[in-house]
């Protein structure tokens, strides 16, 4: 009788240790899925960044072109540049992403501008990474939410507090980035 006793406690026990590590794991590949969501978003804010000085340099080509213009882009991609984690990079990245659409805006203006090849191929490069940007931000987000409804549900909860894990911020838009841009022919 003792050794049926013995044997179911010994039983829970492996059963507990086994959910917690099922938990534990579980938890591991959301926290892991939030990083890649963070890094696929990372490589394509990068790529954006490597192509904002050669749009700026076709722009200065141009006289006349608008110096505040070129100056928020430059202070932005500076922004993006010095940002130390995924919260600052991401309202650096908005920073960017507006001053970019003002550039492209500013650009209209601009006839001999708005049909050079250069500036034309790195418009559209530009575009197609804000389409790819918005696609791993909505992928991002969802692996945001997936893990911080984990980490807050019952049993995870007990697990993911000793694990150190918090809650993370979704990709959000800046408000002034919401705005339409405003074209003004000169």
């Amino acid at each position: 009788m003792t050794i049926v006793i013995i044997a179911g406690v010994i039983l829970g026990v492996i059963l507990a240790v086994a959910y917690a590590v099922g938990i534990y794991n579980g938890l591991v590949r959301v926290t892991q899925n939030v990083d890649k969501a963070w890094a696929n978003i990372d490589v394509i804010l990068k790529q954006r960044h490597d192509e904002v000085p050669k749009l700026i340099a076709v722009c200065e080509g141009y006289k006349n072109f608008e110096r505040s213009t070129l100056e928020s882009v430059i202070k932005a991609r500076s922004e993006y540049t010095t940002a130390s984690n995924p919260n600052q990079k991401v309202s650096a990245a908005g920073h960017l992403t507006g001053a970019l659409r003002g550039l492209l805006a500013v650009a209209e203006s601009y006839p001999d501008l708005k049909t050079s090849q250069n500036f034309l191929q790195l418009q559209q490069r530009v575009s197609a990474l804000e389409g790819q940007i918005a696609d791993r931000r909505e992928f991002f987000n969802d692996s945001v939410n997936v893990y911080n409804i984990r980490i807050k549900q019952i049993p995870d909860l007990f697990v993911a507090g000793p694990m150190g894990l918090a809650p993370r911020t979704l990709y959000q838009v800046a408000e002034a980035d919401k705005q339409d841009v405003k074209i003004a022919f000169t």
